[in-house]
Formats: structure tokens, sequence, C-alpha cells
């Protein structure tokens, strides 16, 4: 019966041939675990996400609500202080996963033809995840956080002609207050998390056409580079 109904829709949909191409993919000899960073990565984005959401149900972005609500996630919700404890250490594994999976593509030269545009792409979602870090800081409005973000903001505002603006623009005013919270709180939770997400799925659709790159000392068995093509679709019964 789940032979039939999977028959049924991989008739409509070929979606076993673009599985296939999706995850059959060659690997080259001499592949080690400092492969394994990429993938390190997007697993890390995927538990932020998770454990996230599960704590912007409790939290208020609000300065007089803010510190309370973090609080009342770690005592009172179930296995809150495990999620946010989770989410807090996830986010700095994640910055450094993300700077481990750029150096290796840096010292390995798997940054260059064709994969000059994943590089690029590599190193936008390295600052989206500094972004991540830095905007989520705030989020618990105590005395650590506010400080911090005070001084994050007033170097941003030493920039030459720009800087008093940008200050303004990243605080929504001349000191932190209510509206620089609900900016940093909507910024992580909304326009971060669906710009990574647009650069995570080019990262990804570039990767699985040029495949993974050959260590350095694999450099002379590299065929010559061919774009690989799509699997055919199965014709109608």
């Amino acid at each position: 019966m789940i032979d039939r109904i999977v028959d049924w829709i991989d008739e409509r949909t070929s979606v076993r041939s673009s599985l296939g191409y999706l995850l059959d993919r060659k690997i080259p000899k001499g592949v080690n675990w400092w492969y394994t960073f990429g993938s390190a990565t997007l697993f890390l984005f995927v538990l932020q996400a998770v454990t996230g959401t599960f704590l912007a149900m409790y939290y208020s972005p609000s300065p007089d609500h803010a510190f309370d609500s973090v609080q009342y996630i770690n005592d009172e919700v179930m296995f809150g202080r495990v999620v946010r404890g989770i989410h807090h250490w996830g986010a700095t594994a994640m910055v450094a996963v993300v700077f481990l999976h750029l150096l290796r593509v840096l010292i390995m030269g798997a940054y260059k033809y064709p994969r000059e545009l994943t590089w690029i792409v590599g190193v936008v979602l390295f600052l989206l995840t500094l972004g991540f870090g830095f905007t989520g800081y705030l989020l618990p409005w105590d005395e650590k956080a506010y400080w911090a973000t005070t001084v994050g903001t007033n170097m941003a505002g030493t920039l030459p002609i720009i800087g008093d603006y940008l200050l303004k623009i990243i605080r929504g005013g001349a000191d932190l207050g209510a509206v620089t919270l609900t900016r940093f709180y909507a910024i992580h939770v909304l326009v971060l998390p669906a710009t990574s997400a647009i650069f995570i799925a080019i990262h990804l659709f570039l990767v699985i056409k040029h495949g993974i790159s050959y260590p350095p000392e694999m450099a002379d068995q590299r065929p010559p580079y061919q774009a690989p093509a799509m699997g055919r679709r199965r014709s109608s019964r």
C-alpha cells in the first residue's frame, strides 16, 4: 500500500530522481572530518531555529517584561532552562563552526574556480551569523547585555561621516531603549532568519552543482569541471 502511494506521488513529482540528484553525490578520495563543518553548521542553524521558536512563545520584547520573561522561561517553563541553554551555547558553537568552515575552505583553496560564488555566499552567511549573535545578546535585557550592546553600537557610531546616522538607525534613537529592544528582536527572529534561509538555499544549490572540492593533495586526480545534468523524469504510464 505504501509503495503504491509512493509510486503515485513519484509519477507526479519525480521525487525519487530529485532526491537522487540531491543526495547521490560522488565523494572525492581524501575527504575527512574537516569537510563536515558545513553540514554541522546547517544542523546548528536548524537547532537554533527550533529552540528559538519555543523561546519566542514565552519571550516579551519590552523593557518592562523582557528580563522577567527570560526568568520565567528558566524557572517556570518545563525544560525551559534546557532549551534556553541549548540556544545560548548553540549560538556560540555556530559562530565557531562557521569560522572553522571558512578557514578550511581558505586553507584548502576550495574557494577557487568554479566555486568563487559559493565562497562569497559563505562569507555573507558568516556575517549573518555574527548578526544573530549581536542582536540576540541584547534580548535578555540584563545589565551585561545592555552595556555590551551600548559598547557595540558606540563602535558603529565612530565611523566617519555615517557614524551618527548608523548609530541612530541601529538603536532607533540616541540611546538604548524600548525601540532598540524591539528592533533587535524583529531583526533577530524575522529579518536574519529569512535572509539566512535564502542564502543557505543558494549556498546548497552551488555546493550540489559543483560538488565537493578535492583535497589539495588530490589536485592532480581532479577531473575537468563539468556541470552535472539533472536526472530524467519518469515517463507517465
